[in-house]
């Protein structure tokens, strides 16, 4: 198997191994709460409310306090992530003008980057508008 199929093959079992284990994990813990809450009423023993809400208060998101940042954030470190792209283009001895730096095309993921980093700290502009009008 030459590097130019393993290279691929291994990024992408990584990449799965990424968003498939911690949701394989949760589900998994999950179940296992699920399964001792069975037991217990099987045993006939009785269920405290607070620990049945100890043990379903895990499975569920609380809300998030301040999703403005987090979505300010988000757009900064895209932005950051785009001036790194055009910054590597430029700096690189073969850099043209059309955009293409030694055939790798820097510019085209600074490109998506930045639109991305501009949208998400519109986004953001625009949650923490709308929530100083909600308080």
């Amino acid at each position: 198997m030459g590097s130019d199929v393993f290279v691929p093959l291994v990024f992408f079992i990584f990449l799965a191994a990424v968003i498939l284990v911690p949701i394989w994990l949760r589900e998994r813990t999950r179940q296992s709460a699920h399964q001792l809450i069975s037991q217990a009423l099987e045993k006939g023993q009785p269920l405290d409310p607070e620990v049945l809400r100890q043990l379903t208060e895990g499975q569920q998101k609380s809300q998030q306090p301040d999703r403005p940042r987090r979505t300010l954030g988000s757009g900064v470190v895209l932005l950051a992530l785009a001036l790194g792209f055009a910054g590597a283009a430029a700096v690189n001895s073969n850099f043209d003008a059309s955009g293409m730096a030694d055939n790798g095309f820097l510019m085209i993921p600074a490109v998506i980057l930045g639109a991305l980093g501009i949208a998400f700290t519109l986004l953001a502009i625009i949650d923490y508008a709308t929530k100083r009008k909600d308080q």
